[in-house]
């Protein structure tokens, strides 16, 4: 379906709501993924909410302490499907392993935030302001990595999107975006709009300025050309097996926007279920099932792209992990350092990055976590890193060159 250069938005801002209810990824993505060449480029940024199990997500199996740590929920070696001769991916991950296997895949061990918190609402906070320990933020790194974007960028009325019925504190900010649940259901003014898409509609036709008022009407022709898609008849491409459930039907919808050629440049989606105080399981079990709607959806958007695949970058993040040590309940209890998923055409994948600190008692995080060695903010740096994480560092460390 082609787009009219007509809809596109040129001046002025925008702020538009979904119709019903983040990760993160480092700006380098933002400014890789979006500001050089001449074909479109997309960041997607995965939030996994409930803060993930990284060392059963990805499983240090090379070290005997993670065993002796978790008698009754570790994933056994022969389980494993092994990645370097040390780590390995929770077996639930199998739909991820071809993504590996082409070199689109980057993993991150022993990454996150480094606030010693273990506050799901103020770690989340702090990883979408991208401001950890400052509460005080008001934007998301993710709009201000945005607004970094030079002038010529082309800024659609699709440009930046959340699936889902809010907007995400990560694309907070003076930077239009705009949150959609479902595509279907996303209509325009008119008799069978929902109440909703008249009341933004209703806004931008009484507004007094001229800016703001052409902007809404172009946000509207770009909603109605996307029904005339006929978004309820969308088919995947053939081997995109999207599972049942909210986060599979966000990648679909994703990945429908994407191909329909509405100018997506950053999107962001979040999955949840990932708390596992009790009965964590190991091969099976609570893990496994997250992990396996994970996986899938995660695979049937990587190929219902196609070829567009090849200039986009997707990156997954928690907003800290799970102890080192099984607890009482056979689960695991709010931890620190976590693992990140790094997938695209550009990833140069098929290797476990960041220094791995170890699980011995000594090398532990305050005697019970495994330790930070790349913060989340490190995993890809970028020329516009003090406006986009302001107060973070850029002279100590080095940034990992995952995007090539």
């Amino acid at each position: 379906m082609a787009i009219t250069r007509r809809i596109f938005l040129r001046n002025g801002a925008l702020a538009v709501a979904g119709t019903a209810a983040i990760p993160s990824f480092l700006t380098r993505a933002a400014y890789g993924a979006l500001e050089s060449g001449n074909r479109a480029k997309r960041l997607v940024v995965i939030f996994q909410r409930g803060a993930a199990d990284g060392l059963n997500i990805v499983v240090p199996h090379g070290e005997q302490a993670y065993y002796s740590m978790r008698p009754s929920i570790n994933i056994p070696r022969s389980s494993v499907l092994d990645l370097d001769g040390f780590f390995g991916l929770h077996p639930a991950l199998s739909p991820l392993q071809p993504i590996w296997n082409q070199r689109h895949l980057a993993i991150v061990h022993a990454a996150g935030s480094p606030d010693p918190t273990r506050s799901h609402f103020d770690a989340q906070d702090f990883m979408e302001s991208g401001t950890p320990g400052v509460k005080a933020t008001d934007d998301g790194w993710l709009n201000r990595a945005l607004h970094a974007l030079p002038d010529s960028a082309v800024k659609s009325a699709f440009r930046a999107i959340a699936l889902g019925p809010s907007l995400p504190r990560i694309l907070s900010g003076p930077e239009p975006t705009i949150a959609v649940n479902n595509i279907n259901d996303f209509g325009v003014g008119g008799r069978n709009a929902s109440p909703v898409a008249n009341t933004f509609e209703a806004m931008y036709a009484n507004s007094v300025d001229a800016v703001l008022h052409g902007t809404g009407q172009e946000t509207f022709e770009a909603v109605k050309m996307l029904k005339s898609a006929n978004p309820a008849k969308y088919v995947p491409t053939p081997g995109a097996n999207y599972p049942r459930g909210r986060f599979g039907d966000s990648l679909k919808q994703l990945a429908q926007l994407i191909k329909a050629n509405l100018g997506v440049q950053v999107a962001f989606s979040d999955i949840g279920g990932w708390d596992h105080h009790v009965n964590e399981g190991n091969t099976q079990g609570q893990l496994a099932n997250v992990l396996r709607e994970f996986s899938q959806s995660l695979a049937a958007f990587w190929i219902d792209l196609g070829d567009l695949a090849e200039d986009t970058v997707v990156v997954t993040m928690s907003e800290f992990g799970r102890t080192a040590r099984e607890n009482g309940n056979r689960g695991t209890d709010h931890g620190h350092a976590n693992v990140m998923f790094v997938i695209g055409g550009p990833v140069r994948g098929g290797k476990v990055y960041g220094r791995w600190p170890g699980l011995e008692q000594s090398q532990l995080y305050e005697g019970r976590d495994l330790a930070i060695t790349t913060d989340f903010r490190r995993v890809l740096g970028n020329k516009a890193l003090d406006s986009v994480f302001p107060g973070f560092d850029n002279q100590t460390g080095r940034f990992l060159k995952i995007i090539g």
